[in-house]
């Protein structure tokens, strides 16, 4: 966040993807955090992670770590830390770097790690590069080492402001290359220039080759949406777009106002949640110069949450509802959508819909409805084809298929069907070889014959 301290002068259908794509695939022998072929942040066990959470200002505020806490007991499963270099605010060492991430582990979250002194880099004068950065995570290396499954190094915070943003590809390759040199085995995120809004699509349009340039293809990207996204329609283009490459993307940050416009929260919770990606909201407490609004709680204190602190935890789509705790606190590394332990036998509705077809391939949605009054919770749905059809790749769930028959479980985003009308939604592609690509005749979920819409 460039102003929180006065520091600073998109739901649509998911777009076809190049038809050169692989299938996704998971590698189960990760050793931390990893990007799978098809663009989802996958835990080291292969369970598909989507971060919601909140970012805390700790470079400013390093004797608050009780807000790891705090954050945990609202529901967070992330927290996006603020760290400083040394060149702007005083230096988040080693031993300090250490005590976060135990703190992390502690309260069972995930941390995202950023180096806040780069923010808007060619125009905020005291600002530093992506290079040096990089140095700085260098310099603390010995705190993330072995921290793979836990850690999320973000190397800068809005890089770059509105000057010379054409700089931001090659400075961002050249940092990830720098870290992977020096044995970063991480999952690396990197911000937009624009102070993060990335109005000038710099990042969107070099974001497939950034991510080629990562040796360990494993960096996400990362939006901050706050005046620039203040439409439907612009948050959902914009996510589309990352979506539609297999490209991981987050909203590392946003908020319900701001200084340079009104952002759509409610269309960013509502946007990420459909299409599985992570956010993290700015932010718990502490912020200044005039943002003041942008607190989640006021000083610091969980039993006093704003406006904006509600609306995020506890609103439509917001982190009590959504946020699934990462596997590795678990220790069976089991799934939430476990087709082992199935919900209470359902009443449902599923429409299936073909958004593209060409010459023996498709892509189609798919939306299972909860009719009934209870909560679906580790469901199983399963449908035949008549006509040769088999599923490639899919978001939202995991498929299995033999022969015409499928059986799908649930993305861990996606384990829990909401009671009274309640829905998830699954997206694929697929490829066909019968004189016709027909819709399946019946799905049932978990054994109880569905209606169909």
């Amino acid at each position: 966040m460039a102003a929180a301290l006065c520091l600073c002068a998109t739901l649509g259908a998911i777009a076809l993807p190049p038809a050169a794509h692989a299938a996704d695939t998971t590698d189960t022998a990760a050793t931390g955090f990893h990007v799978s072929a098809g663009g989802r942040l996958l835990e080291a066990n292969g369970n598909d992670f989507v971060m919601r959470g909140v970012n805390h200002a700790h470079a400013w505020y390093p004797n608050r770590t009780s807000s790891l806490a705090d954050v945990k007991a609202l529901g967070a499963n992330t927290v996006r830390v603020v760290l400083s270099t040394g060149d702007q605010w005083t230096k988040n060492d080693t031993a300090d770097v250490a005590a976060v991430v135990a703190q992390c582990k502690q309260n069972r979250l995930i941390c995202v790690l950023e180096a806040h002194d780069t923010t808007g880099y060619g125009e905020q004068s005291a600002a530093v590069s992506l290079s040096r950065a990089a140095d700085y995570w260098i310099s603390v290396k010995s705190a993330l080492q072995g921290q793979e499954q836990y850690v999320v190094v973000n190397i800068g915070n809005e890089p770059y402001g509105n000057t010379n943003t054409t700089g931001w590809t090659a400075d961002t390759k050249a940092a990830i290359q720098k870290l992977r040199a020096a044995g970063f085995g991480h999952t690396l995120m990197v911000d937009a220039p624009n102070w993060g809004q990335d109005w000038s699509h710099t990042m969107r349009d070099n974001a497939a080759a950034v991510f080629a340039a990562d040796p360990e293809r494993n960096t996400v990207f990362s939006i901050h949406m706050y005046g620039v996204f203040d439409t439907a329609a612009e948050i959902n283009a914009y996510l589309n777009h990352f979506v539609a490459a297999r490209l991981p993307i987050v909203v590392g940050e946003f908020g319900h106002d701001h200084s340079d416009g009104n952002p759509d929260e409610d269309t960013i919770l509502a946007t990420t949640q459909a299409l599985g990606l992570g956010y993290l909201g700015w932010s718990w407490s502490g912020n200044g110069g005039g943002v003041e609004y942008l607190d989640m709680a006021t000083g610091f204190d969980p039993a006093a949450l704003t406006a904006w602190g509600r609306r995020i935890f506890s609103g439509a789509n917001g982190i009590a509802a959504t946020a699934k705790e990462a596997t590795v606190y678990a220790g069976d590394g089991g799934d939430p959508g476990d087709p082992g332990d199935p919900g209470p036998t359902p009443g449902c509705a599923v429409s299936y819909r073909v958004i593209h077809q060409w010459d023996g391939g498709f892509q189609a949605e798919l939306t299972v409805r909860n009719t009934g009054s209870s909560a679906i919770s580790g469901w199983k749905l399963a449908w035949s084809y008549a006509n040769g059809q088999t599923i490639s790749q899919m978001w939202g769930g995991s498929p299995t298929q033999n022969g015409a028959a499928v059986t799908v479980v649930p993305a861990s985003y996606a384990s829990v069907i909401p009671a009274n009308g309640g829905s998830v939604a699954l997206g694929f592609l697929g490829t066909w070889n019968g004189a016709a690509n027909s819709h399946p005749a019946a799905f049932a979920l978990n054994g109880s014959t569905c209606s169909q819409t």
